[in-house]
């Protein structure tokens, strides 16, 4: 039996990025590959649903968009199946992803985030496109070095900064500060600021 380690199933609107604002729903799975200091996901804390129970779930919300995230979704072996009957019932489908697995061609929308304390393991980047990249703004020597690396291995639409959250507090003055170095010079396709707005309007 197909079964997947789900930490939560929730619908809310989309709150960073290119699609802030959009209603989705939030399919978390548990998992990654990547273990970073400032998270806020336990995707160690799950319960196993089958493929019916998950799409069972998922039929009880209103939107026709999902968001797969995690953890890290890529890493999910049967995947693909799940993907396949939500394209089947209809559903538009972005994933977040960390960018270090290759994202499976059902997926309509594309989100990547490059952890800048894990650089050495993007010397081999599997997935080369995407429609954004998002990137944790951290403000230690050669951050703005793997950003312009990323940049050029990684064809995206849209490229942004994201203010690092510890403890409740945004490292908002680091952000904007790099955000503004990477774009010197620039006229165009500059680096854009994405907030986690869901967490200023208290929604999940």
């Amino acid at each position: 039996m197909i079964e997947y380690r789900i930490v939560e199933i929730f619908e809310s609107l989309q709150g960073e990025g290119y699609n802030t604002g959009m209603p989705t729903i939030f399919i978390r799975f548990a998992g990654c590959n990547l273990n970073c200091s400032w998270c806020d996901t336990n995707f160690r804390h799950f319960k196993r649903f089958s493929l019916e129970q998950l799409l069972a779930m998922v039929g009880q919300y209103k939107s026709s968009n999902i968001i797969i995230t995690g953890g890290e979704p890529t890493m999910v072996r049967d995947l693909p199946i799940l993907l396949s009957h939500l394209k089947q019932a209809g559903y538009y489908i972005a994933i977040e992803s960390n960018g270090l697995g290759k994202v499976d061609p059902l997926i309509d929308y594309v989100a990547l985030s490059p952890k800048f304390c894990y650089q050495s393991r993007y010397q081999n980047i599997l997935q080369s496109t995407a429609n954004e990249v998002r990137i944790v703004a951290e403000k230690q020597a050669g951050f703005i070095d793997f950003c312009h690396f990323i940049e050029q291995h990684i064809e995206a639409k849209r490229y942004y900064l994201s203010p690092c959250e510890i403890n409740g507090e945004m490292n908002m003055f680091d952000t904007i500060e790099l955000l503004g170095q990477i774009n010197h010079n620039r006229i165009d396709n500059k680096w854009l600021l994405s907030l986690q707005t869901h967490k200023f309007a208290n929604i999940e």
